[in-house]
């Protein structure tokens, strides 16, 4: 559809510019047409496009400041390791082993070491990409654009663009998202949306606190007993013409109250097992609330952020530890919640994070930005294990770890794999798939 072509609201385009339209749902000007095509759908009873596996959702975890992957993942059998880190490097005795390989994890990272033994954890190494970027606004670009110029639309907005939004014309001619695949929105819980989740065609919805995502357009129907009933697709209230944009928005404003609805009562739900205290927790109990609700969506997106340790850092203990053991503490009660659920063969989940740090400690105790790091992918489809070598400590690129993994390798692993998705639209680009995920 041309989006300079002058027609009524597609609900797909009426939602993604926020939830404080709908108050006036009846009387949006005509000139807002030409702006709101292209955005997402509520989140009730969706289709996606043939192929895609509605069943398949996928959890992403951003660790925002450059989380040392060093003392995140430690290659103990390295004498530069401890010599490169004589302050806060990890003792061998206290590191949790990964089985044959010749790196631990670090000791507040228990949580995840019992992830690996049981099998649903899967490690990948000198994770990066080519001419890496030391900013973390621009490197984190990069990674949720999946380019390294670090602009454009998100690699999962792009997804969705490519696999879930597909509409044609309803019977009456106007463009109708219930002629084709349609797919709910990215739940990005934060007060943004991250790069990462924004397509050309689909937005996400975004929120730190479901209490506080409340439709707004509440009052252009209230007083009506069953606003739902008596206003659907082929219906009319309030003197407002079926037939009509003013029609058309009336019930999409009833699509989105009910959307809110459903995810304030998805929170609302006390969680099948104890989550420990921590922000991480917080928002990964609330996914894990929507999942077990049913909602539609297939990418959740959270984040945590304080792993910018240029100084105190710390070894065993200290700042960077307690950051760790709150990753391992969130992920562990995830993946048991969904157990619990019998949900968890339905979730793959992924961490990352922009940059990893410097081999050599700083004056200050701490790390400074560097560049290859790992990414963590968690759930019973994953292939587990150590699925490549840590990079070279001796060899490196100015001071840096040289990546040896492009992570655009696993996302495309991520997309074919489990999403089902063709990376090479979606990531605009050839990289080949990193087998991520068990073959079928």
């Amino acid at each position: 559809m041309d989006s300079q072509t002058p027609a009524a609201f597609t609900r797909r385009a009426f939602l993604g510019r926020g939830l404080t339209l709908a108050s006036a749902a009846a009387t949006l000007p005509y000139f807002i047409q030409n702006t709101a095509f292209g955005l997402p759908h509520p989140l009730l009873g969706l289709t996606s496009m043939p192929g895609v596996p509605e069943d398949h959702i996928l959890v992403i975890v951003q660790l925002g400041g450059g989380n040392d992957g060093l003392n995140t993942v430690i290659p103990y059998t390295d004498p530069t390791y401890y010599k490169a880190r004589p302050g806060i490097g990890i003792a061998k005795d206290k590191l949790h082993k990964l089985g044959k390989s010749d790196v631990g994890l670090h000791p507040a990272m228990t949580g995840m070491k019992s992830l690996f033994d049981d099998g649903v954890l899967s490690l990948v190494q000198g994770v990066g990409y080519p001419n890496p970027n030391r900013s973390h606004f621009k490197s984190m670009d990069i990674w949720q654009t999946a380019d390294t110029t670090g602009t454009g639309n998100g690699w999962i907005g792009r997804y969705v663009d490519a696999e879930c939004c597909g509409f044609g014309k309803g019977e009456s001619g106007r463009p109708d998202a219930s002629d084709a695949g349609a797919g709910a929105p990215v739940i990005a819980i934060g007060g943004e949306a991250p790069l990462a989740t924004q397509g050309q065609k689909s937005k996400p919805v975004a929120f730190d606190n479901a209490d506080l995502f409340r439709w707004t357009g509440q009052d252009v129907h209230r007083g009506l007993a069953d606003p739902y009933e008596r206003i659907n697709r082929r219906g009319s209230a309030s003197g407002v013409e079926a037939e009509t944009n003013a029609g058309f928005l009336m019930r999409t404003a009833l699509d989105a109250q009910l959307s809110s609805e459903q995810i304030r009562r998805a929170v609302a739900q006390r969680p099948l097992i104890t989550y420990p205290q921590s922000d991480l927790s917080r928002q990964l109990s609330m996914v894990g609330s929507m999942i077990r609700a049913g909602l539609k969506t297939r990418v959740y997106y959270v984040t945590m952020g304080g792993f910018d340790t240029h100084a105190g850092q710390g070894g065993e203990n200290g700042r960077h530890s307690q950051l760790l053991g709150q990753v391992a503490g969130a992920l562990k009660a995830f993946n048991d919640d969904l157990k619990a659920q019998g949900n968890d063969g339905r979730v793959l989940t992924l961490t990352f994070s922009e940059f990893g740090r410097r081999v050599y400690q700083n004056a200050s105790q701490g790390t400074d930005h560097g560049t290859a790091s790992q990414m963590f992918l968690m759930g019973p489809m994953v292939k587990a294990g150590v699925l490549n070598d840590h990079p070279s400590l001796t060899d490196l690129d100015g001071g840096d770890l040289k990546y040896t993994t492009d992570f655009r390798g696993v996302y495309a692993g991520v997309l074919e794999g489990w999403l089902k998705g063709d990376s090479k639209k979606i990531l605009e680009g050839t990289f080949k798939p990193m087998q991520v995920v068990k073959k079928a």
